[in-house]
């Protein structure tokens, strides 16, 4: 029996926006030396109890930086300012610290599958450990106060990383945005605010901050989450009986095919086809674990190739190795049913 639900939760993140007391926030520190000593106390303060690498914005290659982004370390936004920002990345690399963004910190922790409840237990130690060497800026009945107003209160934004294909074919997504503001929520791409939804995958998380706890929100957001999982897989059950269903798993099987033979294959097409491929398990087309696909899509990125490849690939290169490496990998993870 086909599992309608498999696959349309993917991550899961917590990000805590916190400012240190007695500084500007980051749109107008006076000078780069005073972004310096923030990203000093910062780094001196979580590297007495834990293990993070830092990385200076001012220093990295652009293709460093752009795995981090790609890897969702990092936002674009902390790249706008290299000479001011840096990030502190865990060797694990679930546990990134953002310094100098919008705000002066914005610690995050990302995890796979619905885990809000385990990456806010993470995050929030991380945080409760900075607190006991730095000041944060709070205020009692404001909170934490932040750069943007939407973050005061907790400054805790939770994320769920959402793979909607059927609402999304369905021509369902403005509807569902729509009625998820009205609730205090927001889903945007799954880059964050103004990305598109690239492959189907859309981000899910609370908008509201002020005069909530951690608890309402966490809850709030795993309710959420719990209603789309069933709206998807009633779509999804809708478009395998529809009157297009055999259109429809010819187009996934078709995403197989070229998949697993092919020569090149471009970063957006990869993207496109791999949708497609999920979708195709989703529906009981194909047999394999969909989170091995999630895992796939984000290996097969540009800067990931080049690390896989231990070099710098050109344009063409990176589509030939991925061609390749992908159709290896799929054919050990996917059977037909």
């Amino acid at each position: 029996m086909t599992d309608f639900m498999q696959g349309t939760v993917v991550s899961s993140r917590i990000r805590l926006a916190r400012n240190l007391n007695g500084y500007p926030f980051p749109e107008r520190l006076k000078s780069d030396k005073q972004a310096k000593e923030i990203i000093r106390s910062v780094s001196s303060a979580i590297n007495k109890v834990d293990e993070f690498r830092l990385y200076y914005m001012d220093s990295i290659s652009d293709d460093d930086a752009l795995n981090l982004v790609e890897n969702h370390l990092i936002s674009p936004a902390l790249l706008k300012k290299p000479a001011r920002s840096a990030a502190l990345i865990n060797e694990a690399g679930n546990v990134s610290i953002m310094i100098n963004e919008e705000d002066h910190l914005r610690e995050q922790c990302i995890q796979s599958g619905l885990s809000l409840r385990s990456s806010y237990a993470i995050m929030s130690a991380k945080d409760s450990l900075i607190a006991r060497s730095i000041a944060f800026a709070y205020d009692e009945q404001l909170g934490y106060l932040t750069a943007c107003p939407t973050n005061l209160g907790t400054g805790l934004r939770a994320s769920v990383m959402m793979f909607l294909p059927a609402l999304a074919i369905g021509g369902l997504m403005p509807e569902l945005v729509s009625r998820a503001r009205r609730n205090g929520l927001t889903i945007r791409g799954a880059y964050g605010e103004g990305s598109s939804a690239e492959g189907y995958t859309y981000q899910l998380s609370n908008e509201v901050t002020l005069g909530v706890s951690e608890e309402e929100i966490l809850t709030q957001v795993e309710e959420a989450v719990s209603k789309v999982e069933e709206l998807e897989a009633v779509e999804r059950k809708n478009l395998r009986n529809g009157a297009n269903g055999l259109a429809l798993k010819d187009k996934c099987l078709r995403a197989y095919g070229i998949l697993t033979n092919c020569a090149l294959m471009p970063s957006e097409e990869f993207s496109s086809l791999c949708a497609d491929l999920k979708l195709a398990a989703c529906l009981g087309y194909l047999n394999c674990d969909t989170t091995r696909i999630d895992e796939l899509t984000i290996k097969m990125k540009p800067s990931n190739l080049n690390v896989l490849a231990g070099r710098k690939l050109t344009s063409e290169e990176r589509d030939s190795y991925r061609a390749q490496y992908a159709s290896n990998r799929i054919k050990s993870i996917v059977s037909k049913c």
